[in-house]
């Protein structure tokens, strides 16, 4: 995957990417792009490897076979903090919040420590105007918030970066419809400000909406890579909509098994 000439490399590039846990192999020759600008969503089923592929693109997890290029640099098999200050930011599944502090000290504890002293007030002021939510609560203990809205917090500390790419992992697990289209307003508006973003998601409704192209994963490898209007039926007997009851359970069966951590001396 080699940028043509006079244009810009790729945010992030999967050249035939195979990974794994120890012995379990969850990803097969899997091939990604997601140019500067972009959109593009990761769909599949429960078990199909999304969130495998995720920590791959991020460090988390090391493929054992092909490479991983972000903005035309190969960091295959680096670390995650390289991932990092390359421009790479995964937000995952889940709320991690300091539940004694307020919501705005939780903040101020992450802007401080990647903006210094003088940049805190404008990443609040940032932080406020993407999700409102958080100004008006700003002096509750995030413990006793919703769990919408600590997720909204926890997301809040990421977006404010404005990163190269970000990679939402299942942002909307065990959301509320209405908190839902709040979580992907503002990934619109993270797109709009010039961020590239992977969205890794069972839930097609917003993520077709949101995405410019389309990637499905189906056990471990690559079924359909395209713009949203050519999925079709593919995804009818496979993907739960909005709302569906079985939704969170399946996707915490996924995450509890993905988060095996890979075997000592895996590659």
């Amino acid at each position: 995957m080699t940028a043509a000439p006079g244009t810009d490399p790729p945010v992030l590039a999967l050249d035939d990417v195979s990974a794994g846990y120890g012995p379990f192999r969850a990803l097969f020759g899997v091939s990604i792009e997601v140019r500067p600008g972009q959109a593009v969503a990761l769909v599949g089923a429960n078990g199909a490897g999304k969130s495998t592929v995720a920590r791959v693109a991020s460090g988390l997890v090391r493929p054992s076979e092909g490479k991983v290029l972000v903005r035309g640099r190969d960091l295959t098999g680096r670390p995650p903090h390289d991932f990092a200050l390359a421009g790479v930011v995964h937000a995952p599944e889940g709320r991690a919040v300091f539940a004694t502090l307020t919501v705005e000290e939780n903040l101020e504890l992450a802007f401080r420590s990647l903006d210094g002293t003088s940049g805190v007030r404008a990443s609040l002021d940032r932080a406020y105007e993407l999700i409102p939510r958080l100004g008006d609560r700003k002096r509750q203990l995030a413990g006793t918030l919703s769990g919408g809205e600590q997720r909204m917090l926890t997301l809040a500390r990421v977006l404010v970066l404005r990163p190269p790419l970000l990679i939402a992992d299942e942002l909307s697990l065990g959301l509320a419809p209405v908190v839902t289209r709040d979580v992907y307003r503002v990934l619109a508006q993270v797109r709009d400000a010039g961020s590239s973003l992977l969205v890794v998601e069972q839930h097609l409704d917003h993520a077709l909406e949101l995405a410019d192209h389309v990637v499905m994963l189906t056990q471990g490898e690559v079924t359909y890579s395209g713009p949203p209007s050519g999925l079709g039926d593919r995804s009818s007997s496979i993907l739960l909509p909005v709302g569906s009851p079985g939704r969170v359970e399946q996707a915490h069966e996924l995450l509890a098994e993905e988060r095996t951590e890979p075997a000592s001396g895996a590659t």
